[in-house]
Parts: structure tokens; sequence; C-alpha cells
């Protein structure tokens, strides 16, 4: 089922996120919707604030990024990159080179910036059936991940912008606030 996107603004996303156990309710169904409306957005990760829930889950799905030249190198890798991270924990926060790249975010429709991040990532996480994994990531499979663990401390990519640059985005945050804003995906917009 597709879910409503949070849309910038709510306190959600700005709360950082609780730990889970394997008894949270119809967490199966929550991870396949949270799919879904990653995939009807045609976003390349969502976390679970961005669908209103304050808990450590995030899903990606790096499929798209095989089809782009810049990525020739990682394609196989990148075919078949679908996971979920429950209550995932960086063991190195900052790891190579960092290097810059356009970010977008679902929650902030129509608004994209550079972005600088470590070339890797270290996690310590749980699948959807519980096996624990520790696991270093690369490339924009990095990106990507760290773009979803910052979701879940309360932190958005703006936050890594000047603050001119924030200056000048500012109405549209706050039209995206408002629910001034056209998507071609439900979106959920602070009351």
């Amino acid at each position: 089922m597709v879910l409503p996107v949070v849309a910038y603004g709510d306190p959600v996303l700005r709360k950082v996120s609780q730990e889970i156990d394997q008894d949270y309710k119809n967490l199966q169904e929550l991870i396949e919707n949270m799919f879904d409306t990653m995939y009807d957005s045609n976003g390349v990760g969502i976390a679970a604030p961005q669908i209103g829930k304050d808990i450590r889950l995030f899903v990606v799905d790096c499929s798209p990024f095989e089809e782009d030249e810049d990525y020739d190198d990682v394609k196989d890798e990148l075919k078949d990159f679908k996971r979920v991270f429950i209550n995932p924990k960086k063991i190195n926060s900052s790891e190579g080179d960092e290097w810059a790249f356009t970010e977008g975010c679902l929650s902030i429709p129509h608004i994209h910036e550079d972005v600088t991040r470590p070339e890797s990532v270290t996690l310590e996480f749980f699948d959807e059936n519980w096996v624990k994994h520790t696991e270093t990531f690369s490339d924009i499979r990095a990106r990507v991940i760290q773009h979803e663990y910052d979701h879940l401390e309360g932190k958005l990519f703006i936050d890594y912008i000047s603050s001119f640059k924030k200056k000048l985005i500012s109405n549209k945050l706050k039209n995206i606030t408002k629910g001034k804003v056209n998507t071609s995906y439900k979106m959920k917009f602070p009351s």
C-alpha cells in the first residue's frame, strides 16, 4: 500500500528515532508499504520518519543507478542492491574521501543541493529477517544509506548546505510546509 510522504516542517522529521524489536506490530507489512511508497514516488530510499513513524527503519533500492554510466564499475552490485535496515548504528562515521553529490528528498520536493559526504560508511543493522549484519558500503550506495540514516537522527540534507543557500530556498521550504507544492505522489503536510 502506498503511504503519504511526510512533508518538510512535520516535527517527526526532526526527531531522533527509536529502536524497535522483533515484536513490532505489522513490521513486514510496513516494510512492503515503504518499498511501495518509495517506488510510487520514484525514490531510491525512504526512512520511517518520512511516513510518520519515529522508528529506526529505512529501505533502499539502488538499482536505478545501474543505468548511470558514472557507476559502470559497480553496475552489477547496484542491479540487485535492495535492502532493509532495522536499528542501524554507524560504526565509523567517516571513511574515505568526501565527495559532493546533488541530493534531493521525497519530503522536500523540487529542491536539490550539493551535499558533501564520506565515500564509505560502516553500519551495524538487522535485516528484515532479524539477521544482524556489520557491513561497509561505498560509492552511491553509501550516499543513499547515509542520507536515509540521517533521517533516523532527525537530520535532513538541507542541514548540510550553507546558510546562504538555505536563505535562497527559504521561501520554497515555507511553501512545502504550507502544502503549496505539486508532486506526482501523495504527501502529508504539517497542520
